[in-house]
């Protein structure tokens, strides 16, 4: 299956150095460009890509409303930050608004594809030094109910960077049913992405820092 991807960042240079990237990648089809975040969240509507590699700093609108903006429009696309920012803020303000990665630009295109692919599979995509940020910045829910038995399991190898359907075929059930206990579990977290949700699980000791979306790198 093809992954359709939508490039957002204002620099030229850069999307045309990502297009060119990508397009070497036989599962991925860039679709869109945009060269600020109003642009973005009007072609993530046009286009429904599958995923939106988002620079985190543009004109106009900035990477981190555009996200919030899809992510409230249309859930159903994943937005992975692709910035040369490693700033405290950014990186949180990036997860908050519900991106499902963090990833910067000295990343290996070949790690890039990856990361795209997983994203779309609905893996966590978080470059270490980005997690480790968000382990110092993101404070854990203030009110969390407490997880069943196969939600703490679930989320464990969802922390892990593993999609629905590695969850399912690893717990013997259907994929909808992983769907259902992703979803009780960041309602009882009070979270609203599969990223917080991540960090939940290694602020509490589910995993650990280095177990942290394994799968995805």
């Amino acid at each position: 299956m093809t992954v359709r991807v939508l490039i957002a960042d204002d620099h030229g240079v850069v999307r045309q150095g990502l297009v060119m990237y990508l397009k070497l990648d036989p599962e991925i089809e860039v679709v869109g460009e945009a060269s600020n975040g109003e642009e973005a969240v009007s072609l993530a509507h046009d286009l429904k890509p599958d995923v939106v590699l988002m620079d985190v700093l543009m004109p106009v609108m900035d990477g981190i409303t555009a996200t919030e903006r899809i992510k409230a429009e249309v859930p159903e696309v994943e937005v992975v930050a692709l910035t040369s920012v490693l700033d405290d803020g950014a990186v949180t303000g990036a997860v908050r608004a519900g991106a499902m990665g963090y990833l910067l630009k000295n990343t290996r295109p070949q790690e890039l594809c990856r990361a795209i692919k997983g994203a779309a599979a609905g893996q966590v995509q978080l470059d270490p030094e980005a997690a480790a940020k968000l382990m110092r910045e993101m404070r854990a829910p203030e009110k969390s109910e407490t997880l069943t038995e196969r939600e703490a399991e679930v989320l464990r190898l969802l922390a892990r960077g593993k999609a629905n359907k590695q969850i399912a075929r690893e717990l013997y059930v259907e994929e909808k049913t992983v769907k259902a206990h992703v979803s009780a579990v960041l309602r009882k977290l009070s979270v609203s992405s599969r990223t917080q949700a991540a960090l939940y699980a290694v602020r509490t000791g589910l995993v650990s820092m280095d177990e942290l979306n394994e799968e995805s790198w």
